[in-house]
């Protein structure tokens, strides 16, 4: 009885740890924080970094979030994860229109070229991985986490390969919870590294 109960206690800590990786790095985090390390880089002035990190965050994270929140709490959908693949459309749709209008923003403003790169790559990414969710659930947090990752390798340097562990967590947080299957979050780094890898490498 003793070990059945430490086996669930522990099962307990681990259920626990991979909500917490789930929610501190759900795509919308990532998405809110990449833009002002890509536009600082850009840039290396924090008025402007600030400026068109925060435009990139608005409208491709903060403002499409909202929506999602509240449709969540409308009941339109199962929650803020959207773990339904049918009830993923609008999100999406909101998600890739919000971002068209910050993308057309960045470039009716002369913004870096670096930044304009990355809200291009997450349009690209989203447009896809949108598509693919059509018939299979692939995981948005893999493709993100991934995504980003190449992103500041590109832009900061090969020492973010260090990251790679923290993409390997999101992913393995995602199958403990049972929200993907392994295919799923494989499917989403491959995804995501692929469009970021092709994309902001070259428009950068």
């Amino acid at each position: 009885m003793q070990i059945e109960s430490r086996t669930a206690v522990g099962a307990w800590w681990v259920d626990r740890l991979a909500r917490v990786i789930t929610e501190v790095l759900a795509p919308w985090v990532i998405v809110t924080v990449l833009p002002l390390v890509v536009a600082w880089r850009a840039t290396r002035a924090v008025g402007p970094a600030l400026g068109w990190g925060l435009l990139v965050a608005l409208t491709s994270s903060l403002l499409p979030m909202a929506v999602i929140v509240w449709g969540a709490r409308a009941g339109r959908w199962d929650g803020h994860h959207v773990r339904d693949r049918e009830g993923r459309l609008v999100p999406f749709l909101a998600l890739i229109a919000s971002s068209t209008v910050g993308l057309a923003l960045l470039v009716a403003w002369e913004a870096p070229r670096m930044v304009v790169a990355l809200d291009i790559t997450m349009v690209v990414a989203l447009v896809v991985t949108a598509a693919i969710t059509v018939w299979w659930k692939v995981s948005m947090h893999a493709a993100v986490a991934a995504g980003a990752a190449v992103v500041l390798i590109v832009a900061h340097g090969p020492a973010w390969w260090l990251s790679s562990p923290v993409v390997a967590a999101i992913s393995w947080s995602r199958v403990r919870l049972g929200d993907h299957t392994t295919a799923q979050v494989v499917g989403g780094i491959l995804v995501g590294a692929a469009i970021a890898a092709g994309l902001f490498t070259l428009a950068a």
